[in-house]
């Protein structure tokens, strides 16, 4: 490999202009493919196989129009009033417009939709009030039926004992033959008697089709109270909903999408927000949900860029050339600009993360200035020596350069290994993140020396020029004329860790693990609005609708019901009622808005309105009690029972990485293991570096902790809401650390073991291993801090966490496990620490990471 990477550098210097077009052509198709692509990235994650992404699957086949996704407008009056009528018109017909668009379901109206709500409120307590005195008036009517039946009862009474009368005094007139001139008037009677009884057949007739009418009513009024006894359950469940403030200062605007929130467009954002940002009207606020905040069309921002002038300023007092200087930043750049475009343009084939472009111009700016400036500084201390320029630009890639692609193969590998976690994204965010470190080595091996070759000696200062022309100012940098001219015991002091082994050991130790305590506390999500920045439309935008609505209606929780058959109307109305009921019920529950019934009349949905913000606890808890009513629904209303939402994903996305971090983790440690047993052929050495990366790892995780989730010296980071760690940044963590941490370890680590080899005993090959290579770590390590401590205060609230936790890792990794930790510890175990059992060793491939037989060919 390093007789290859040698003829590749002499070659890319020979031929420099070749290489440098040929790298800018590259660059310009990358962009081309962006351009022309239309990149898709979305805040928001889905897994497949979560129950959470189940219920919205299931969803898009029965209840397609639940499906979309949603994003909300708040319009807020700055001059303290109410929204007057011609400024509700004007929003009103600015929505209209945005309903029309192609891809937006709908537009809802909010003043429309609190004017629906109190009507219906107002429509109920007035049908209320009907039934009640309907009930009056067929309690009225029935006493009314009451009191004539009995009279018509008692006047039939009277009518037979006449009867009776009559018909005996006839019975007894005929007996005594009396003339009929004596029974006439007992017939007429008889005749009188009959009409009276056909009389009150008639009227008893008119009361039992009164009563059937009064009965009929009385059933209307009883089905309608049902139905308004319903309609009031639900009512109560919405009590606490509004769409316009009780002030009337604050009005919420939903707009609902055709498809879900991660397939819509950026120009449907773009779109919707440019026609509603032309309201036009003095008095009124607009501010978008973090949906519509999207934007990378700034992937560097103030704090990206003043790290990365902090790491060209490190570059200038480490290397004294303002052209050996920018050098780095140069090969880093054009790294970056391809990976980032290129990722892009795969953005619009593959759905990705918003995070994921992001997390691959990090790691290219800061592992591209790393690479080129090993493969620099080598050729400069070359240069310095004598060596004649493109043999010099050979060597140092084929030296440096053969580090430099073993420790992209570290980080590559490490990031390619988040596949391994079965989550899509994630994989995909390792995927991209590795083509940018494959870049970076690539750019570096082949760029750097190309432009080290059109610059000449120019890469040294003109002092260093000057004193050059008199002959070589210092000695060929080789591991084994610097063995063979071992210095006298008392030359050079012992390095502190090598001095002091046991106070360094503990030191270090105590201080990575007080600052890793607050891992222990540490919650995962996904951040909601109030982690943006303060000035950001959408962090405006939840402290609106928190303070006019309550922080849950920044992220409702999706609940759907699914019975096996439809049921008629009143039956809908009823399992709407009881199933609203029973969520209300639950704590923390603000309100409960029926979404609507699928057309075949088997799914409901619900909108579970929490009292608290989306990454509360009290809402992830909410959601587990929801999820608890599964076997209640069940038996009550023979229904399914699905969650879906924000915070519904965030519990199922974390639960997800959590089962899948020991897996990923163990298998970093044992590739981690592998390699180093390769490459310093030891037992101790590789199981000293993977402990010293646990304890960066979870250092970092508790400085992380400390300022994101418990708000510790937040706002020097931005951070005015505290909240849950990002919740796939563990494993990410872990992976950039690991190529990173090994990649010092190896630089620092395999300077000692080359002293050692040639001879010297173990503490003077520490003492020479970290001198060798301290300098060049020290400034790498400051570079990474810098770039990613410049990404800590991105625009984008993913990022945040990320760069600050990379940044801290690398200053616990370099500062604390690498120049103290593992040369204290080395110190202690003196010869034991390079033991291998001798079959070991006969099996294992003789790896020359630092190309020490190069050397030998070229500067003896």
């Amino acid at each position: 490999m390093a007789q290859l990477l040698y003829r590749l550098g002499f070659g890319a210097a020979k031929r420099a202009w070749l290489v440098v077009i040929a790298w800018v052509m590259v660059l310009g198709l990358s962009v081309g493919l962006m351009v022309a692509g239309g990149a898709k990235l979305s805040d928001n994650i889905s897994i497949s196989g979560l129950a959470s992404q189940k219920v919205i699957d299931q969803l898009k086949t029965s209840f397609a129009s639940a499906s979309g996704g949603s994003a909300q407008i708040v319009f807020h009056k700055k001059d303290g009033a109410a929204f007057n009528a011609a400024e509700r018109a004007a929003i009103s017909n600015e929505l209209t417009k945005v309903a029309g668009f192609a891809g937006v379901s709908k537009a809802i109206n909010p003043f429309t939709t609190q004017a629906q709500l109190e009507k219906q409120r107002a429509d109920v307590a007035s049908g209320l009030q009907k039934i009640a005195d309907a009930t009056m008036t067929i309690a009225d009517n029935q006493g009314k039926l009451d009191t004539g039946a009995t009279k018509l009862n008692q006047a039939e009474a009277s009518l037979k004992a006449q009867s009776a009368k009559l018909e005996a005094g006839i019975a007894k007139a005929k007996a005594a033959g009396a003339p009929a001139s004596m029974l006439a008037p007992l017939l007429a009677g008889r005749a009188q008697i009959a009409a009276g009884f056909k009389q009150i057949t008639t009227q008893r007739a008119a009361l039992v089709a009164g009563q059937a009418k009064l009965d009929k009513a009385r059933a209307t009024v009883a089905t309608n109270a049902k139905k308004l006894d319903y309609a009031q359950q639900i009512l109560k469940t919405t009590a606490n909903f509004g769409t316009v403030a009780k002030d009337g200062k604050t009005a919420l605007a939903t707009i609902q999408f055709v498809q879900p929130i991660n397939l819509v467009s950026k120009k449907l954002f773009t779109r919707i927000t440019t026609q509603v940002s032309a309201l036009g009207l003095a008095t009124v606020q607009v501010e978008y949900s973090k949906e519509f905040a999207n934007d990378l069309s700034s992937l560097l921002g103030a704090g990206e860029i003043i790290g990365l002038l902090i790491a060209a300023i490190v570059l200038f007092l480490m290397l004294g050339s303002f052209v050996a200087a920018g050098l780095p930043v140069l090969s880093a750049i054009l790294g970056v600009g391809i990976s980032a475009t290129a990722t892009m343009a795969l953005a619009a084939v593959f759905e990705m993360n918003s995070t994921t472009p992001m997390l691959g111009v990090m790691l290219g700016l800061a592992v591209g200035i790393d690479y080129s400036l090993f493969i620099l500084n080598r050729h400069i201390r070359q240069l310095r020596a004598g060596v004649e320029l493109r043999e010099s630009i050979g060597l140092a890639t084929g030296t440096s350069g053969n580090a430099v692609v073993f420790a992209g193969l570290t980080v590559v590998i490490a990031l390619a290994a988040l596949n391994l976690t079965g989550i899509g994204f994630l994989g995909l965010m390792g995927t991209m993140g590795a083509l940018g470190i494959v870049l970076a080595v690539l750019v570096a091996i082949t760029f750097t020396p190309a432009v080290l070759g059109l610059v000449g000696m120019r890469v040294l200062p003109r002092k260093a020029r000057r004193l050059l022309a008199e002959g070589p100012i210092e000695k060929a940098p080789t591991l084994e004329t610097a063995a063979i001219d071992r210095p006298q015991p008392g030359k050079k002091k012992l390095i502190w860790a090598a001095k002091y082994p046991w106070l360094a050991v503990f030191a270090s130790i105590l201080v990575l693990g007080f600052v890793a305590i607050p891992a222990a506390s540490m919650r995962l999500g996904l951040p909601d609005g109030s982690s943006e920045a303060s000035d950001s439309t959408q962090y405006k935008a939840y402290k609106l609708t928190t303070d006019a609505f309550g922080a849950g209606s920044n992220g409702g929780i999706i609940t759907v019901a699914t019975i096996p058959q439809a049921l008629d109307a009143t039956g809908k109305l009823k399992l709407q009622a009881d199933i609203a009921t029973k969520l209300f019920a639950l704590n923390d529950v603000s309100a409960v808005l029926p979404g609507g019934v699928s057309s075949d009349g088997k799914t409901y949905v619900f909108q579970v309105i929490p009292k608290t913000g989306p990454a509360s606890v009290a809402t992830e808890k909410l959601v587990y009690d929801v999820r608890a009513l599964s076997g209640s629904f069940k038996t009550e209303f023979n229904s399914t029972l699905g969650v879906t939402g924000l915070t519904a994903t965030n519990i199922d996305v974390s639960k997800k990485l959590a089962d899948a971090l020991p897996l990923y983790l163990g298998t970093v440690l044992l590739l981690s293991m592998l390699l180093l047993l390769l490459v310093f052929r030891s037992i101790l050495v590789p199981i000293l570096a993977s402990a010293g990366f646990l304890l960066t790892v979870f250092a970092a995780f508790g400085s992380i902790t400390a300022v994101f989730q418990l708000g510790w010296a937040g706002a020097l980071f931005g951070v005015h809401d505290p909240g849950p760690i990002l919740s796939f940044l563990p494993t990410i963590i872990i992976g950039i650390l690991f190529g990173l941490a090994m990649d010092y370890q190896l630089f620092l680590t395999s300077g000692i073991r080359e002293a050692f080899v040639h001879g010297k005993s173990p503490k003077e090959s520490i003492n020479y291993g970290i001198r060798l290579s301290r300098s060049v770590v020290v400034a790498a390590a400051i570079i990474m801090i810098s770039v990613f401590g410049g990404f800590a205060f991105s625009h984008m609230a993913m990022i945040r966490p990320m760069g600050f936790g990379l940044a801290t890792g690398v200053l616990f990794d370099a500062f604390l496990v690498r120049l103290v930790l593992v040369p204290a510890v080395l110190s202690l175990l003196g010869k034991s620490a390079w033991w291998m059992p001798k079959w070991l060793d006969r099996l294992l491939p003789d790896v020359d990471v630092e190309g020490a037989k190069l050397e030998r060919e070229h500067l003896h």
